[in-house]
């Protein structure tokens, strides 16, 4: 499956965008605000992270996607982006996304989050799609709430971050279909 949009194909990642996401990821400005990435991130721990993913994909009942975000005018690799937990039964998913520093404020980030919603909401049937981000990320809460997310919760101490050992506190963001608010085309 691949999802394109104006600017960006969001499309399974391939054991060529390595190189290019451990670079991306090895940035400590990038990876500061990841929740489960290891820092530095290192190939070994890319080939992990595709394997994983490449199973995902071959599951009969998809339980998760993990799409690279791939900038159409460079033909590369400029974040990613996926939708894990899908529960078809009770209608949920949660989603995760980030893109290198290289890439932020142009809008691509909004772009694929309006496709992995639209994923979630229009062809997968959801009802719902949560998002856990740490506490101070105004670029994610931001975000969140464009698509008409609400804040359900903090958790304290929720996550250490590998890039900078620190234990800190995430916020729960939950988008209904109801409630989501999808970006004019």
């Amino acid at each position: 499956m691949k999802i394109e949009t104006e600017r960006l194909v969001l499309r399974p990642i391939r054991e060529s965008d390595g190189k290019n996401i451990c670079e991306q990821l090895s940035n400590l400005n990038v990876s500061k605000w990841l929740l489960v990435i290891n820092y530095p991130y290192t190939l070994n721990d890319y080939k992990v992270f595709l394997k994983q993913s490449q199973k995902k994909w071959r599951e009969k009942e998809k339980t998760g996607y993990t799409f690279g975000i791939e900038l159409k005018s460079e033909k590369k690799v400029i974040g990613s982006i996926g939708l894990q937990r899908i529960d078809k039964r009770q209608g949920t998913a949660t989603t995760s996304y980030w893109l290198g520093e290289k890439y932020w404020k142009k809008g691509y980030g909004t772009e694929a989050y309006n496709a992995i919603l639209d994923l979630a909401f229009n062809k997968l049937k959801l009802r719902r799609v949560e998002a856990e981000v740490y506490l101070k990320n105004p670029a994610s809460e931001k975000l969140q709430k464009k698509f008409g997310a609400k804040i359900e919760g903090i958790k304290r101490k929720a996550r250490l971050c590998a890039a900078d050992g620190k234990i800190k506190n995430t916020k729960i963001f939950g988008t209904l279909k109801e409630e989501y608010k999808p970006l004019k085309k």
